[in-house]
């Protein structure tokens, strides 16, 4: 199987956005050209992030990608507000491959089973927002960082597997936006404890990252930060990760 180099996109209203510690938004442009830039730079996949989807009730990305899907042809993962299966199947009418749920899964841990009867496991993908509070030990959150859940990660991450999650997006707070690098702990910890694919995301400053979280076990990396800067390709990361000896798609 190969190792997949996703680009993130998280999105506020119409606008691409990067922050630090998923606060401090900077706007970074239209999503969809970004998008289609990475799509034809080889990205595997693509993921969505409404960030202030959970803080309003509602999931604005519908329109974005079904636009996106026009000239962008690799599988598209769509996070944030996304509260019950309805939502889920008016998300996938508009294109989108997967679903990250996070808040709803928390309040309600029956909606992961829910979604994956009548959708598939591989479409019901858990978003976990993790915060270190002490050494190994990582606490679930919610709304960008903001609610805690008094989830451990590591259980929680267990626990929703077994209702039918497919597939982790696991998003270090601590490093989203800093640049120094994944939670190489945490990613480790958590592609130990289940037996589905996990992406890691959060802290990705140079390509050298990438491969770092690979080889702690992640099966995708997210990378937003690094591309939406322009300071590297995702042709660049795939050659690094292929010369490091990781399988990944040819393109």
């Amino acid at each position: 199987m190969s190792c997949r180099i996703i680009a993130r996109l998280d999105v506020k209203g119409a606008n691409l956005i990067k922050g630090i510690h998923l606060e401090g938004l900077r706007i970074m442009g239209d999503p969809h050209i970004h998008a289609r830039r990475y799509y034809e730079q080889g990205a595997d996949e693509l993921i969505y992030m409404d960030v202030v989807a959970s803080l309003y009730g509602r999931n604005s990305l519908g329109e974005i990608v079904s636009r996106t899907t026009r000239d962008v042809f690799v599988p598209i993962t769509v996070g944030g507000g996304l509260r019950s299966v309805h939502d889920v199947r008016e998300m996938l009418r508009s294109g989108a491959d997967k679903v990250a749920i996070n808040t709803a899964a928390v309040r309600r841990p029956e909606l992961i089973k829910e979604i994956a009867q009548c959708f598939g496991s591989q479409c019901m993908v858990l978003g976990i927002e993790a915060k270190r509070t002490a050494l190994g030990i990582w606490e679930a959150y919610t709304d960008n960082g903001r609610e805690s859940t008094g989830w451990n990660v590591l259980e929680w991450s267990r626990r929703a597997v077994e209702l039918g999650a497919g597939e982790i997006l696991l998003t270090s707070v601590d490093r989203e936006g800093t640049r120094k690098g994944l939670d190489l702990e945490l990613v480790e910890a958590v592609s130990s404890a289940v037996s589905v694919p996990v992406i890691a995301s959060g802290g990705v400053g140079g390509v050298a990252h990438v491969v770092d979280g690979l080889r702690r076990g992640a099966d995708a990396v997210a990378v937003a930060d690094l591309l939406h800067y322009d300071r590297a390709t995702i042709a660049e990361i795939r050659t690094v990760a292929r010369d490091s000896g990781f399988p990944v798609r040819e393109t």
